[in-house]
């Protein structure tokens, strides 16, 4: 059961990298209205994610759905523990949906429709990234079940990941108008770009240097034998990934800032399996004792063998489809 438990947790975990890399972006692009020029550079932004913003979500739902299924005593822990920013994420995502509607449908509310987009965007970064960093503080269990209190995600370490999952969705969100766009909008997004990076990195070196004292074992992970190489070669790829970022801002490539950011949020999810492994939730509940019994493992990985594929044939056909620079003529509707 171990070795299908394990398939699995590395079924979730591309599904969540997945999700947070594609609606990254989407996320991205929201967060940086507000510094856009006018209405019809929002609505070009707009129109860059409009045929694959809802695909991206099935990451989501994959991600979640394989929890609860394969995982559920996982699933059943951290609920009740970060129960107030999964609220917030799912409404913030729901509100940005229904914004990204009726932007283009309502002639006389279009401003707070934008400024719904806006919010939604906002909220669901800033939600994840508390969960994100209540996760890595560690959940407390007794008895199979939640026993912290309702405000124990609430920390600066909780905010300070809140931000940088923040400032990175912006970076990607730059870096698809750069990779999408021409003219004007790609010159501002480029702008934008560069202190964007530079409050990325800044943010992923306070959380990396603050991630290894949350917890003995982080620490014993980041700097024992063998584990303890990742702490010589992760900054050392850090600093190429942002040396390819920079370049390609400083060069006016189009795609390379894209790419070289997704390769930092790699990076990032990489270092956190490094100091989860082999808990699904930290401190103390490991993928073996979280994961449904054998013969669940079994029946749900034949439908993952043919859903994951699918998934992955028409999210790759629909960037195919919709490749190339968006213009000002090119319109949702």
């Amino acid at each position: 059961m171990t070795d299908l438990a394990e398939i699995w947790a590395a079924i979730i975990a591309f599904a969540v990298l997945a999700y947070v890399v594609l609606d990254g972006f989407d996320l991205g692009i929201g967060i940086l209205f507000p510094v856009l020029k006018d209405r019809q550079e929002r609505h070009l932004a707009m129109n860059t994610i409009a045929p694959v913003w809802d695909g991206n979500e099935t990451w989501l739902v994959l991600g979640g759905g394989g929890l609860f299924a394969v995982f559920p005593l996982a699933y059943a822990v951290v609920m009740p523990a970060l129960y107030p920013l999964i609220i917030a994420m799912l409404l913030g995502l729901v509100f940005r949906g229904v914004a990204f509607e009726f932007i283009h449908r309502s002639a006389r509310r279009k401003g707070f429709w934008e400024a719904g987009f806006f919010g939604g965007s906002v909220v669901a970064a800033l939600a994840q990234g508390m969960a994100l960093g209540a996760l890595v503080q560690g959940i407390a269990v007794e008895g199979r079940a939640y026993a912290g209190g309702p405000w124990d995600w609430l920390t600066p370490f909780s905010a300070l990941t809140a931000l940088a999952l923040l400032v990175g969705y912006a970076l990607l969100g730059a870096g698809w108008l750069i990779w999408k766009t021409g003219g004007e909008t790609q010159a501002r997004a480029r702008r934008f770009a560069r202190p964007l990076t530079l409050a990325m990195l800044a943010l992923i070196g306070a959380v990396s240097l603050a991630t290894p004292f949350l917890r003995p074992e982080y620490l014993a992970r980041w700097f024992g034998w063998p584990s303890g190489i990742w702490s010589a070669v992760m900054p050392l790829l850090m600093a190429l990934a942002g040396w390819q970022l920079w370049r390609g801002l400083r060069d006016q490539d189009d795609r390379r800032p894209f790419l070289a950011t997704v390769a930092i949020f790699v990076l990032c999810y990489v270092g956190l399996g490094v100091s989860f492994y082999p808990n699904i939730v930290p401190p103390s509940l490991s993928i073996a004792d979280a994961a449904a019994p054998e013969a669940s493992l079994r029946f749900l990985l034949v439908g993952a063998a043919v859903l994951v594929p699918v998934i992955l044939a028409y999210t790759s056909w629909s960037y195919w489809v919709f490749r190339g620079k968006i213009g000002p003529e090119d319109g949702y509707h």
